[in-house]
């Protein structure tokens, strides 16, 4: 692991917090008490950066400098809100296009769906703050650093930010095998947000009730399924290819 993505200790972390960086996650050792943790924790919470509680062997293991029992992940990028990027795509006169990804945990399909998502004109990615894969310089790099350029939105509640869509006038779009209808029978000219879930689990149940319409990619082979970033892709430019009708 590369020193510079991470900082320890937990005064350099509170005040790393409080100068604007953003993490992707902090890992605490477990049991940490004092006030200097309380601070900590508080200024996590109230910043909503993901955190984790791990034995002190794992800390360890990371680094082997007086950590005190703090490590913080610095994020490679830095995270927009959706309630910025939502009017501002309509203030330029454009339709928006958000992706939605549910637990892509795999970094390299993570980095390959955003790189899609930039070519396609796609205006921002949705992940959760817990269970998505981390960005960093693996992403960055599959991503042929579409990650620096295409908007990404950590969401602490997907559900909210889906409400969030369908209030700003967007239909919510989710790809899943359980759908009868052909993604390119779907209208797509108009304001969505495409949902794509992991390849092992999909989408999980309670997003998929909030959903405008459900579709699915025709297969004709005898695998029975596309890895998710080409599957991203393939609805993608359908719909750049509605769009310029």
């Amino acid at each position: 692991m590369k020193k510079e993505t991470y900082i320890y200790g937990l005064r350099p972390v509170i005040e790393a917090i409080k100068s604007g960086k953003e993490f992707e996650k902090v890992m605490l050792q477990k049991n940490l008490k004092g006030e200097i943790f309380r601070e900590l924790f508080a200024l996590i919470k109230e910043t909503e950066i993901p955190f984790q509680f791990v034995p002190v062997e794992k800390l360890n293991h990371l680094s082997r400098q007086n950590h005190q029992g703090v490590i913080g992940f610095v994020s490679e990028i830095t995270y927009q809100k959706a309630e910025d990027l939502v009017p501002a795509v309509f203030e330029r006169g454009q339709t928006p296009l958000f992706l939605i990804l549910d637990r892509i945990t795999d970094v390299r399909n993570f980095g390959s769906i955003v790189r899609t998502a930039e070519c396609a004109g796609a205006h921002g990615v949705i992940i959760p703050a817990k269970g998505s894969a981390s960005i960093n310089s693996d992403a960055i790099k599959t991503s042929a650093g579409a990650l620096y350029k295409l908007p990404v939105v950590r969401s602490n509640n997907l559900k909210d930010t889906i409400r969030f869509f369908r209030e700003s006038g967007l239909k919510i779009i989710a790809a899943t095998e359980k759908s009868d209808l052909n993604y390119s029978k779907t209208d797509l000219t108009g304001p969505f947000a495409l949902i794509m879930g992991s390849e092992g689990e999909g989408i999980a149940e309670e997003y998929l009730p909030m959903t405008d319409v459900t579709v699915q990619i025709p297969l004709f082979g005898e695998i029975e399924s596309l890895n998710v970033s080409v599957a991203t892709g393939v609805i993608l430019f359908e719909a750049m290819r509605q769009r310029e009708q």
